[in-house]
């Protein structure tokens, strides 16, 4: 049997609704439907990154934060945490190593410019990946160091090094340039030139924050994605992929928790309230945000995704990516005791959800960063179709799936509970 909202608010203690009696009527059904229906509308027509449907999102997303009294990110002038994509298109590329000329395909040029020379002589740092280390995990090291480098990539990954163009298809707009060569050996001389066109794409994440007290530098985050999939091929004659549960669902959340937590005003934590663009399209909003923290302040992450639908074990139920990797799942159930609600670990493992989703940038730095989530994976029917619309979801359920997100981090952001870290050796 379905336990009321009003069940649930009656079993959390009374003190915790005596520090603030207007919070706990944040969350309701009512709100979640009206937020649901404005980001999942045929107007904003499946929110795709790079149009000016998920535009108009973002300018939606950020006048609720601004309604609701957050602050910008570092006090700039707007919600909007813009960042540029870069997409090349190579027109030519020709590389010699000491004298000796280097095949195209062993050189991957990661750069903003659209012509590039450099040689022995340009003050590019010259470093290497040695056989036995991780080669993507290094490669990702010297893109994002944020200084140029000729990366001298040993032979024993010849058959691996064409994955690093992946690196080379789209990227943060930069200052800098890191170009990596196939090679047995340092060079005491190189020569390398590239010619391409470059597309810039402008993007942003919308962010608002809620400083701390007494903790202001330790940070809790609760995010999202905005972005769906746009319009695409029709479907019984509807082509506008909505995604209402994917992830307007986990947006709606983020700003009704900032609300909840404004109305509250005792967290002792900063909260910061995230909605990233571009994860359908690779994560790369919540990898750009990755790079503004300091990963050692990030205290915990929830990332919210798909909490629209019943979980497999019905109403009063979600599941935790990575549920294993840190503590952070038993502290937010420890919080809910007494109210009925269970956070369960992943039940698709095999799927691998915890590297799928924008918790996996940060989770892969130590932060304890996990996602929420109700869906289905082995038969969610609406899944990146046209037919993830409101209708499908469960709205009230939904309200009191975030509350229960509220509830549980109460210890962490009031500074009580600090979960522990992610063992970064056993991540990917």
């Amino acid at each position: 049997m379905r336990k009321s909202f009003l069940t649930i608010g009656l079993l959390i203690p009374a003190t915790f609704f005596l520090r603030a009696q207007k919070a706990p009527d944040i969350i309701n059904a009512r709100e979640v439907a009206r937020i649901e229906k404005t980001l999942a509308s045929d107007k904003l027509r499946g929110r795709r990154t790079f149009t000016p449907d998920i535009d108009e999102a973002a300018r939606f997303i950020a006048t609720e934060f601004k309604k609701t009294g957050l602050q910008t990110w570092k006090k700039g002038d707007s919600y909007l945490q813009r960042f540029t994509m870069v997409t090349p298109k190579l027109i030519s590329l020709a590389g010699m190593i000491d004298g000796q000329p280097v095949e195209q395909k062993n050189i991957t040029v990661i750069t903003s410019s659209a012509d590039l020379k450099i040689d022995q002589h340009s003050g590019y740092e010259v470093s290497t990946i040695k056989a036995g280390q991780r080669l993507f995990r290094e490669a990702i090291k010297y893109n994002q160091a944020g200084r140029n480098y000729i990366v001298i990539v040993d032979t024993s990954y010849t058959n691996n090094f064409p994955r690093l163009s992946q690196l080379a298809n789209q990227f943060f707009k930069s200052d800098y340039s890191v170009i990596f060569l196939l090679a047995s050996k340092e060079p005491t001389s190189f020569n390398i030139e590239v010619k391409q066109e470059i597309t810039e794409q402008k993007l942003a994440n919308v962010v608002g924050v809620l400083p701390g007290k007494s903790r202001k530098d330790e940070y809790v985050i609760f995010s999202a994605h905005y972005d769906h999939l746009g319009i695409g091929a029709p479907v019984n004659g509807d082509s506008i992929y909505n995604g209402a549960n994917d992830d307007a669902a986990g947006t709606t959340a983020v700003i009704m928790l900032a609300n909840y937590f404004k109305a509250r005003g005792d967290n002792e934590r900063t909260l910061i309230f995230t909605a990233f663009t571009a994860e359908e399209v690779g994560g790369f909003g919540s990898y750009y945000f990755s790079k503004q923290l300091q990963p050692g302040k990030v205290k915990a992450m929830l990332n919210i995704e798909m909490i629209g639908t019943d979980s497999k074990w019905g109403a009063n139920s979600a599941y935790i990516t990575g549920y294993e990797k840190t503590n952070l799942g038993r502290i937010l159930q420890k919080n809910l005791k007494g109210t009925g609600f269970t956070f369960y670990p992943d039940p698709y493992p095999q799927q691998q959800l915890f590297y799928r989703s924008d918790n996996a940038t940060l989770a892969r730095l130590g932060v304890p960063a996990h996602t929420i989530s109700t869906s289905k994976m082995d038969n969610e029917l609406n899944y990146h179709k046209p037919s993830d619309q409101v209708e499908t979801l469960d709205l009230k359920n939904m309200a009191m799936i975030i509350r229960s997100i509220a509830l549980s981090a109460r210890s962490i952001i009031a500074g009580a509970d600090t979960p522990s870290r992610v063992n970064t050796d056993d991540l990917k």
